[in-house]
């Protein structure tokens, strides 16, 4: 029977079917975020030593117990329970061997100490330091993105403390220097004037590795951002009258400059030098004191001043105690405990602080402010072996990649940024010795050298399922641009 005139018409429609609904893209900076997740806990580290310090210094070996160390004993946990769940791979040979030199060094020495109880501290510290957050930083970064993220860290947190030691220059309200206080100290107070020429140190390092190699073409914006950096943290490394920050820092940036190519040395050298003239000589800076503080630094044989002379009296202090006890030393944070008896008359009961908030004290003199010799003495020549030798390792594997990295064209700014802050540190320890608040980024710096020397990616393989999860050893050798 043939359809009714009209029958399509009323017959009802049948309902088309719905789009599928597909959910809008999440903005960039979820992904950011989710990527960061994993170095939060090495953020939180860095971001932390901005907080004022209150408290005295504390020695080399023992600490200070800011909240900077106890973020950096959640960070090792929460390494351990991250490759504990995701079952990681562990660190390849090399790296357990490199890392593992000091804990020989420090455990043998604390075995032997004259008091090994009062050595704990001590053996916590260290393996704190050399072992357990550059450990824990080696497998958390997992590529050269993660690297550059870390290493920006330290250089916002050089901006933030380079910014209030030029602000306390400028009021006069920093630590006390030649009877005034204008001496920048940024948030560590006057018992730790080399915290902030350190940090400081540490950003414009890591600032001109970023410059030097940064990609060229897509790594314009990069190298103008870092080289505006390292121009703002000149002025406040200057102010921080830290002779041996100064003597590091050009050694650590004119090899950086040489590793990068001889013309561009000579270009940057052009500016930098430009820059000091404008910034101290021509807008008068600190003229009279810096020239004055450079100039003591060729009199220190001639006319040392009072700090010159105490220091020299504690390297010949901490010689004579590695004379007693050649192998292992007197124990770790022995030193105090034997200075007398192995220093002269020439030594003072201590140094005199003031400023930056703070009055008047007198801060005795717990180290030789000299890191080989305070290795030496505490832990001999077993312990000088393993650590020194474990900084030369990480420095020789750190410039053995960089030609690899220059010929693909990745990664050279981790490369000169890993090679320049190691450069730095072993030059300015023969000046200075870890104790401070600030000493938890000097850990947080051989973790970005470990990660370039031990497991960073020199050529650009695309990072597998196992890498993205943040797995260790040798997947993290795979890592993106």
């Amino acid at each position: 029977m043939a359809d009714a005139p009209g029958a399509l018409l009323l017959a009802p429609r049948a309902e088309a079917d719905p789009l599928p609904v597909v959910p809008a893209a999440p903005p960039d900076w979820h992904d950011a975020l989710r990527r960061a997740a994993p170095l939060l806990p090495v953020l939180a580290v860095v971001a932390l030593l901005a907080v004022p310090v209150t408290g005295p210094a504390g020695d080399g070996s023992a600490g200070s117990g800011t909240v900077a160390d106890a973020a950096s004993a959640l960070l090792v946990v929460f390494c351990l329970v991250r490759v504990l769940r995701e079952r990681a791979r562990p660190l390849t040979r090399t790296a357990a061997l490199v890392l593992g030199l000091p804990v020989f060094g420090v455990c043998v020495a604390a075995i032997t100490s004259y008091d090994p109880v009062s050595s704990l501290p001590g053996v916590a510290r260290y393996l704190q330091i050399f072992v357990l957050v550059p450990g824990a930083l080696l497998l958390l970064i997992r590529d050269r993105r993660d690297f550059r993220l870390v290493a920006s860290s330290m250089v916002a947190l050089a901006l933030v403390q380079g910014l209030i030691g030029v602000v306390q220059y400028l009021t006069g309200t920093g630590a006390s220097y030649m009877g005034e206080d204008v001496r920048a100290v940024g948030t560590f107070g006057p018992t730790d004037v080399m915290g902030m020429a350190t940090v400081v140190s540490y950003g414009l390092v890591t600032a001109v590795g970023l410059a030097l190699g940064a990609r060229p073409g897509s790594g314009r914006r990069q190298r103008a951002a870092a080289l505006g950096c390292a121009a703002l943290l000149f002025l406040p490394l200057v102010l921080s009258f830290s002779r041996g920050a100064w003597i590091a820092t050009v050694v650590a940036v004119t090899l950086q400059l040489a590793l990068s190519g001889l013309r561009r040395a000579a270009r940057v050298a052009l500016v930098a030098a430009a820059l000091g003239v404008v910034l101290v000589g021509g807008l008068g800076i600190g003229t009279q004191m810096v020239s004055e503080r450079l100039g003591s630094i060729t009199e220190v044989t001639e006319a040392p001043d009072r700090s010159v002379t105490d220091r020299y009296t504690m390297w010949a202090a901490a010689a004579g105690m590695w004379r007693t006890d050649p192998v292992t030393g007197v124990g770790l944070k022995g030193f105090p405990a034997y200075r007398d008896s192995h220093s002269s008359i020439a030594l003072s009961s201590g140094s005199d602080t003031a400023g930056a908030g703070m009055g008047f004290q007198r801060q005795p003199l717990l180290s030789p402010h000299n890191m080989y010799l305070l290795i030496l003495s505490e832990q001999g020549l077993l312990g000088l072996l393993a650590l020194a030798g474990s900084w030369a390792a990480l420095l020789v594997l750190a410039l053995r990649r960089l030609p690899g990295a220059r010929r693909g064209r990745r990664g050279v700014d981790c490369a000169l940024v890993g090679a320049g802050l190691l450069i730095w540190q072993l030059v300015d320890f023969g000046y200075a010795d870890i104790g401070g608040p600030s000493t938890v980024l000097t850990a947080v710096m051989l973790g970005l050298a470990a990660w370039w020397a031990l497991g960073g990616p020199v050529r650009g393989i695309v990072p597998g399922p196992g890498a993205a999860a943040g797995h260790g050893g040798a997947n993290r050798a795979a890592g993106a641009a």
